[in-house]
């Protein structure tokens, strides 16, 4: 029998109450373990107060909503588990947790990290996907968004490990090609011309190596993965095989490094390429215009992830759609949207760990 999941039912205030109460522990353990579950490169940005502070909500948050839900709902799993997350939580000090310095590492799990982006993408894009859906009828958790909450989850929580994945074979391959007066000219431009520069180039360097994932069968296999979601909205976007993310971080990062950009555009870029790629799959029915066809939107990317025929092999770019036209892949119907996607005959499993290894198999 299909679970009540209306309106004062207590569904909602369940799920929302075992989401918090998993990330207020999540957060309560980073401040046990610092070095092992956070990120060097954050801990000196964070304000403690603030992040105490949130923690402490989301704690209360859980156990009220949690209460909520038992009180409303015949089958007490999700309140209860609300609620027990959360006074697990406060048993193990709660937001209070004092952590002391200076902290040592040389390993670590990005969980603060992970919990931060979570929080942060959910609050942002859950009311626009509810305020604005293209497809009303789909549901927040819809089918396969356990995988992709997993492929989330890794790809933060192995932050390190595909940072030096990335990095190490562009220092090794291409050291060859450093040259310091040249990239000191480089890095001298003026931030916007740099910023300008990157984004071009990595997005040409994006186009490329995903149009080689779509034509060479043994890289497809990889990248199918990312392609079989039938639904699409913010968290399908994660759904991408750990060689596939490595990949291609490294065929974007490999130009930045050779030429000596100056950190500021490079960050500047990350942060604008790691939102875009969350918004052009999220269901959201906003439309450009003219933009459409000079930055990524929903409208764009969505179209590439299409099973309609003519829409196969389109729209490789993820920022500039101009490139796509200039190679020939631009498909953009002016006032159509998909009507379905993923890939023909549904070849890929959808369990986390069996598409880890399903492009390994014959």
């Amino acid at each position: 029998m299909q679970a009540d999941r209306r309106f004062g039912s207590g569904w909602i205030s369940g799920v929302i109450s075992a989401t918090l109460g998993a990330m207020g522990l999540g957060g309560v353990l980073c401040l046990l373990f610092p070095a092992l579950l956070t990120s060097p490169e954050l801990r000196a940005l964070y304000p403690m107060p603030f992040i105490r502070a949130l923690i402490h909500f989301t704690l209360l948050a859980a156990f009220f909503l949690g209460t909520l839900s038992v009180v409303l709902r015949r089958n007490k799993v999700l309140g209860g588990t609300g609620i027990g997350l959360a006074l697990l939580a406060a048993a193990c000090g709660g937001s209070q947790v004092q952590v002391n310095g200076p902290i040592h590492t040389t390993a670590y799990v990005g969980l603060d990290w992970f919990l931060l982006d979570l929080l942060l993408m959910a609050v942002v894009f859950v009311p626009l996907e509810r305020l604005f859906a293209r497809l009303a009828d789909q549901e927040i958790l819809r089918p396969g968004w356990i995988t992709d909450l997993a492929y989330f989850g890794s790809s933060h929580l192995l932050m390190q490990a595909l940072v030096l994945l990335t990095m190490i074979p562009a220092a090794i391959f291409f050291r060859w090609a450093v040259n310091a007066p040249f990239q000191r000219a480089v890095g001298s431009q003026p931030w916007p011309l740099q910023f300008f520069e990157v984004v071009v180039l990595a997005d040409l360097a994006t186009y490329g190596v995903h149009r080689l994932f779509h034509v060479v069968p043994f890289l497809w296999k990889f990248h199918a993965i990312h392609h079989s979601s039938q639904a699409m909205d913010w968290l399908a976007g994660s759904r991408l095989h750990l060689v596939d993310v490595v990949a291609t971080r490294a065929f974007v990062f490999v130009p930045m490094y050779v030429l000596g950009f100056a950190t500021g555009p490079v960050y500047a870029y990350l942060v604008l390429v790691s939102f875009l790629a969350v918004f052009v799959h999220a269901n959201v029915r906003f439309r450009f215009g003219f933009l459409t066809q000079v930055i990524g939107t929903p409208q764009y990317h969505h179209w590439h992830h299409a099973a309609e025929a003519e829409a196969v092999d389109k729209n490789f770019a993820v920022v500039l759609p101009v490139i796509d036209r200039i190679f020939g892949t631009l498909y953009l119907p002016a006032d159509r949207w998909p009507a379905a996607y993923g890939i023909e005959g549904n070849p890929v499993p959808e369990s986390f760990i069996a598409q880890t290894v399903y492009p390994f198999t014959p």
